[in-house]
């Protein structure tokens, strides 16, 4: 999530305000009236240190703090600055979403969701409000109205798809489901209101694909993956409950790679924990950091999360995939 500094101006202290206000109240011989005096101008002496040991202290520094950026990738999002509200089962910091078919007054309604044999097959669905009529009006976000993440339960054969939408509000969209087993389905939206309000939500459903299902054991945890001719590493510790910088860099033959816009972004990273896939999408910063791509990622509670993490060089997309451990 991208880093953001507020600029606070000095408080403007009135000198002795509070004691010269209670002696006039209490009169020269109130204990009570001079007792209240020293108890508020003890206040506000303790208020105006904190003050400037906060500034002087200053927020925890980053592991990229001075590193060298370049220009921010073009944004193609419909009202781009716009504040998108984060409903419950909202993809956004220490947040999950997915875990559920319905939250925050939406439905995720597919209309197949058992599949007789592994193969290429279609999904379809809407996206029903609280009254029960499909929704049609979806914010762009990352160039797209809505993403759909598909991942098997052992977290294989993930896949980042972007399904078309009919007048009706019908999403249809296909999916590679070529190993038989559990899979998961997230709708990646933010939806628009009648009044106007966007909310940023992560749906999700379970698909069964009929055949013998054999989990592959997750991977051990790793700082870099290699795909492709290319390798991706990444900087930077989750913790429990506080946003940190994670910066991925990817590298061709030992030199950092030039990565392209994607979606309007120089990557994108979804995190899924392990045992309920439960799911995070964070974005990243818009512009790269010493050729890499910066997030800041919060994890939600202690275990073993996986880390899809997209890019596009030389024109083709890649996705690098990490196994996270959170203690």
């Amino acid at each position: 999530m991208p880093e953001q500094q507020a600029t606070e101006a000095e408080p403007q202290v009135p000198a002795q305000t509070g004691v010269v206000r209670a002696q006039a109240a209490g009169g020269s011989g109130d204990p009570a009236g001079t007792r209240l005096g020293m108890f508020v101008g003890g206040l506000i002496v303790a208020l105006v240190v904190g003050f400037t040991l906060g500034k002087v202290l200053g927020p925890a520094e980053s592991p990229t703090q001075g590193a060298t950026t370049g220009a921010p990738a073009a944004s193609t999002d419909a009202g781009a600055g716009g504040v998108h509200v984060h409903a419950p089962g909202a993809s956004a910091g220490s947040e999950v979403g997915g875990l559920s078919v319905s939250s925050g007054g939406y439905t995720l309604a597919p209309a197949a969701t058992v599949f007789a044999a592994p193969g290429p097959q279609q999904l379809e669905f809407t996206v029903n409000g609280a009254d029960g009529k499909a929704v049609t009006n979806f914010a762009v976000v990352h160039a797209k109205p809505l993403h759909l993440v598909v991942v098997r339960r052992d977290m294989t054969g993930y896949q980042h798809l972007h399904p078309t939408m009919a007048a009706d509000g019908t999403w249809t969209v296909q999916a590679d489901l070529s190993t038989p087993g559990p899979w998961r389905a997230y709708a990646d939206f933010t939806a628009i209101s009648a009044g106007g309000t966007q909310t940023a939500i992560a749906l999700g459903t379970d698909l069964t694909v009929a055949g013998d299902y054999r989990p592959q054991p997750l991977p051990a945890a790793a700082r870099d993956a290699a795909a492709d001719g290319l390798t991706v590493a990444y900087e930077g510790s989750a913790v429990i409950g506080a946003s940190q910088p994670m910066l991925f860099t990817v590298k061709q033959g030992g030199s950092v790679a030039a990565l392209e816009p994607y979606l309007g972004s120089f990557g994108h990273l979804v995190v899924l924990r392990e045992l309920d896939l439960a799911y995070v999408h964070v974005h990243p910063e818009p512009a790269l950091v010493n050729g890499g791509v910066k997030f800041w990622l919060s994890a939600p509670s202690p275990g073993r999360y996986r880390m899809f993490f997209d890019y596009s060089v030389g024109g083709k997309v890649h996705t690098a995939q990490f196994t996270l451990e959170v203690k």
